[in-house]
C-alpha cells in the first residue's frame, strides 16, 4: 500500500506527509484542568484528515465566520516504518514543527453532552496550521519551550517536560495500536492558555529550543 499524499509539494520544510495524523488530547494537566477534563491514565488519542492541514499563512479555512479555539502543540514527523509492537528509538522521529489544532470548542462541547465523536469539532479545512519542520536530530523531546502570539500578546506558553505523556511514551503507545509510516504526523497536544482566535488574526508561533520563529495569519 502507498502512503503518499501530500497537500502540496514536498520541500524543504514541508516534507512528503503519509496522509495519517494522530492527536493526542489532555496532555497538560493544566489545560485539562482548564476546561473541567479529567486527568487522563492514558494518550487520549484523535485523527485529523489530512485535508484539515494548511501552513501557518493565511489559506482555506472551513466555517471562516466563526470562532476557533487555538490549542499550540509540538508536532512530530515520523521518520521510519515502526511496525506495531516495535521498539521505538531516537531515529523515530525526522522531524519537528508547531502546530495548531484549531477547536470548534462549542461544537465539541455538545458532542460530548452526546457522546458523540469530536471529528466535525477537531478535523475541517484549515483546522491544523504547521509551521516550518525542522530536523529533530539532536533535539530533546523533553526539552523544548513553545509559545504562541495571537495579534502581538503571548497567549499560550508551555514546555515539554510537563507533558503528562512525553514524546517517546506516546510513540510506544501509538505502536501498541498499530504500524506507524514516515510522513504520519502527531499532535502531542497543547498547554493552558487555550481561548478564542477569529479569521484575519495575526499569529506568531515560536521556540527558542528549536530556533523557530515563524508568522501566519488565520
Amino acid at each position: 500500500m502507498s502512503h503518499s499524499y501530500q497537500v502540496e509539494p514536498a520541500r524543504a520544510d514541508w516534507p512528503q506527509l503519509s496522509g495519517n495524523i494522530y492527536c493526542i488530547g489532555r496532555n497538560y494537566a493544566d489545560h485539562a484542568k482548564e476546561l473541567g477534563n479529567e486527568i487522563p491514565a492514558e494518550p487520549v488519542v484523535f485523527l485529523k484528515a489530512p485535508s484539515s492541514l494548511r501552513r501557518l499563512a493565511e489559506g482555506p479555512i472551513a466555517f471562516a465566520d466563526e470562532t476557533y479555539h487555538h490549542e499550540l502543540e509540538l508536532v512530530l514527523l515520523v521518520g521510519r516504518h515502526l511496525k506495531s509492537q516495535s521498539d521505538v528509538g531516537p531515529d523515530a522521529v525526522a522531524a519537528v514543527t508547531l502546530g495548531l489544532d484549531l477547536t470548534r470548542r462549542g461544537v465539541q462541547d455538545q458532542l460530548k453532552k452526546k457522546s458523540l465523536p469530536w471529528t466535525i469539532a477537531k478535523s475541517f479545512a484549515g483546522s491544523g496550521m504547521l509551521a516550518p519542520f525542522v530536523s529533530a536530530q539532536g533535539v530533546d523531546l523533553t526539552r523544548i519551550d513553545l509559545q504562541l502570539e495571537v495579534n502581538g500578546e503571548v497567549k499560550q506558553a508551555g514546555h515539554t517536560k510537563d507533558m503528562m505523556f512525553p514524546c517517546y511514551t506516546i510513540l510506544h503507545y501509538l505502536v501498541t495500536l498499530q504500524n506507524l509510516y514516515p510522513g504520519d504526523l502527531i499532535f502531542t497536544g497543547t498547554p493552558s492558555g487555550v481561548g478564542p482566535l477569529k479569521r484575519g488574526d495575526q499569529l506568531r508561533v515560536f521556540s527558542d529550543a528549536l530556533k523557530l520563529n515563524a508568522n501566519g495569519r488565520l
